[in-house]
């Protein structure tokens, strides 16, 4: 199979700081992981003064503040984030980040250049934000957390509108559009769909990793795992049933202050999700059923062989009680068995010789 791509998601766990961002890729690249992301926000643009924390922001932080506060700091400014791209890069890690509003997304994407852009599950029926998205991008990946089928068939069919570069007159145009094999070839090209549930930590039957395999056969598309279990474990199963891509939330350290530390895996960890990974990915193999090379070389040792039970003479008859079935295999298959019972000897056989 191929290399399952693997996205350590430092969100917002730099706390705002960017020497903590900075260790943050160092420990992804070490740990084995293809990419690191962060988000990408300014906080007045995102949310209302009025929004409120979700509880689970409320449980990990130990603070009742509204998300406008919360995010305030743990913003990063455009410098920085050139900064962290271009020291991802001395690490030899694809630097990814979230883009939360337009101007975000036209940073990440004009200034930076980032060929792919990852969308929230938050922004999934931000129709007007996906056409923009896919207006300007590459290659996208889309997490599903929160949404229905219907509401992932109406995100892809803006997407595929506006990876085909067309203006949007009506939204039926775009629904129409999406059903031609031309909208299908471009999602094919240019997009990746995450399983996805929205809740940090998520429940293990939540997680419902069976909707890798029906996305696959619903959206005819690559899809990948985003993964907010405290578990390793539950990627690496993802991997197995068909997952192309992962993506798990790190920290430096679960009891750091911040809305995420605590759904997150710590440095130690994200090591050994990578790591059963890679082992799931050599474990695969290939659809089909074949004999491997260790198994060639096992064959003859385990399988069985007729065999004479007792001395037999020349021209007596095999019976079921001058014939068996004995280790090594490199005699005469026990497929043959019914052929030889009845028939003579054609030659003398000492007890345990084959036949």
């Amino acid at each position: 199979m191929e290399k399952t791509y693997i996205i350590a998601e430092a969100g917002v766990n730099h706390n705002g700081d960017i020497q903590i961002a900075k260790k943050l890729i160092e420990t992804a690249s070490n740990c084995g992981a293809d990419a690191i992301k962060f988000q990408t926000f300014h906080a007045s643009t995102l949310v209302t003064v009025n929004a409120k924390q979700t509880k689970y922001q409320q449980k990990n932080t130990g603070q009742k503040k509204s998300q406008l506060e919360m995010l305030q700091q743990l913003e990063l400014t455009d410098n920085e984030f050139m900064e962290l791209n271009a020291f991802s890069e001395t690490k030899g890690i694809d630097f990814l980040s979230t883009p939360f509003d337009r101007d975000s997304l036209d940073f990440l994407v004009d200034k930076l250049e980032l060929s792919t852009i990852k969308i929230s599950s938050g922004d999934l029926n931000n129709y007007p934000y996906l056409y923009e998205v896919a207006k300007k991008s590459d290659q996208i990946i889309i997490s599903t957390g929160m949404s229905t089928i219907d509401e992932i068939h109406k995100a892809l069919a803006f997407i595929a509108y506006g990876l085909a570069g067309k203006e949007i007159n009506n939204k039926s145009d775009v629904l129409e559009f999406y059903q031609l094999s031309v909208a299908k070839e471009k999602l094919k090209q240019h997009v990746t769909v995450l399983q996805c549930t929205t809740s940090y930590p998520t429940p293990l039957e939540e997680v419902n990793l069976q909707s890798i395999k029906f996305l696959q056969q619903e959206l005819a598309l690559p899809v990948g795992f985003s993964d907010h279990t405290d578990s390793t474990l539950i990627p690496a199963t993802a991997v197995a049933m068909g997952a192309c891509v992962i993506e798990k939330h790190f920290t430096l350290d679960k009891t750091m202050p911040g809305p995420d530390h605590k759904a997150s895996l710590e440095p130690i960890q994200l090591k050994e999700m990578i790591e059963a990974i890679r082992k799931v990915e050599k474990a695969q193999g290939n659809f089909g059923k074949k004999l491997t090379v260790s198994e060639k070389d096992n064959i003859n040792l385990v399988r069985k062989s007729l065999i004479a039970n007792r001395n037999i003479s020349k021209g007596e008859l095999f019976t079921e009680g001058n014939l068996v079935v004995k280790r090594p295999g490199d005699g005469i298959s026990p497929e043959f068995y019914w052929d030889y019972i009845g028939t003579q000897a054609q030659k003398d056989y000492q007890k345990d010789d084959l036949i």
